[in-house]
């Protein structure tokens, strides 16, 4: 069986599972597994890549994090945080519209590992009453907060494009802007539509606004610790949750229930079952073989520009692990780095990340939300597919 027939068996194998509402986590092991058979992985190399996900600086920082972020988000919603940062945007904007993205557009500045989960109760939140369905809820939380990814720079993917392909930094940020106004634009087309029919919210007067961004101190603390101070994640979370848990006298009996909620084994098994994904495909050679196919069957520049990032993007769902696999590739087909055939193989391969049932971001997303998987796939897909247009649009005019 060729590797392209295998990497397809194993994406349609984890497609079905979803569908089948089998939780992420034990899917992941179960596509782990299916790779370490059809590659026939040696048993020594099988226990190596699990020790390798398993104890892995990423798979610890992940674990911590979304941890963390779990604990504040419970905190947050018993203390009534998350009601007030939600009454104070009310406050300030007249726009319904606006209410709802702007906390996961706001988190989506985070480069965080699970920032998702961040945002999703917000959301929540904001849409209370407006008789939105799960599946518009978590496409509005998981959508919204990715635009930055295509150009800014606090972000590695793009960082590690410009580094690798050795074009300006901000010529790929200049070249990839069109693709994130076209991933906001494509938000608002595919969600809200019956908030036309809704009225506006009514500001707040002015003496209900004096004390209204109190509420927002706890995430402020959080994006400020790790964008301007430049401190890990998981730091900057214990940093804002310890006085928290202080302030509001949480006893014993109170932090232990804080700690199962975050450190719950449906966690572990998430970072586990995704990681060990991660590390069996690169283990058993499936990417880099599957970059080797195109090449071997000599199938033209352009197509390979597109089609090899965007799968790699899509059997990963992460934004490093394409740019990392297929762009001294890319660089080798193409002939060179032009700003333009990378920033293409940039957006094509965002795409796949949007596009991925393993993306952390649409994981989270759609078990907070416990939305339907194609429910989601109705809007994500035609909006990725605008995307891809706009890039296959701008590289025709530049080219």
């Amino acid at each position: 069986m060729s590797d392209i027939l295998k990497i397809f068996a194993v994406f349609l194998l984890t497609l079905l599972l979803l569908r089948r509402k089998l939780y992420i986590g034990y899917v992941m092991l179960l596509a782990s597994g299916l790779i370490a058979l059809m590659y026939r992985m040696a048993p020594a190399l099988v226990l190596k890549t699990a020790l390798r996900a398993a104890t892995s600086g990423i798979t610890i920082k992940l674990l911590l994090a979304l941890s963390l972020i779990r604990i504040l988000e419970v905190v947050l919603r018993e203390q009534k945080v998350l009601s007030s940062m939600m009454s104070s945007v009310r406050n300030f904007f007249r726009s319904r519209r606006v209410v709802i993205i702007s906390m996961p557009m706001l988190i989506g500045m985070l480069p965080s590992l699970g920032g998702a989960y961040f945002s999703a109760p917000m959301v929540k939140e904001a849409t209370e009453g407006l008789g939105m369905s799960r599946e518009e809820k978590a496409f509005i939380n998981y959508w919204f907060r990715h635009p930055w990814e295509y150009v800014l720079p606090l972000y590695p993917g793009i960082l590690l494009a410009a580094a690798i392909s050795n074009v300006p930094l901000y010529g790929l940020i200049s070249h990839n802007a069109p693709y994130a106004l076209a991933l906001l634009a494509t938000g608002f087309i595919f969600s809200m539509r019956e908030m036309r029919t809704v009225p506006e919210s009514a500001a707040a007067p002015g003496g209900a606004k004096q004390y209204a961004w109190l509420s927002f101190l706890p995430v402020a603390a959080v994006l400020l610790l790790v964008v301007a101070v430049r401190v890990e994640l998981h730091y900057a979370l214990l940093a804002v949750i310890v006085p928290l848990v202080l302030l509001y006298r949480y006893r014993p009996a109170g932090l232990l229930r804080l700690t199962r909620h975050g450190f719950a084994l449906e966690v572990i098994v998430l970072i586990f079952g995704i990681m060990l994904f991660k590390e069996a495909m690169e283990s058993s050679g499936a990417v880099r073989n599957l970059s080797a196919f195109f090449v071997e069957k000599g199938i033209p520049a352009l197509p390979i520009l597109c089609l090899l990032p965007l799968i790699t993007g899509l059997l990963t769902g992460h934004t490093v692990g394409f740019v990392g696999s297929t762009f001294p590739l890319l660089i080798s087909i193409a002939g060179g780095a032009p700003v333009v055939e990378m920033s293409l193989a940039f957006a094509a391969g965002y795409v796949g990340v949007l596009l991925s049932p393993v993306h952390l971001c649409f994981v989270l997303t759609r078990e907070y939300f416990k939305a339907d998987l194609w429910g989601v796939y109705k809007k994500t897909i035609p909006a990725s597919l605008i995307i891809f247009c706009t890039a296959i649009i701008e590289y025709l005019l530049l080219r």
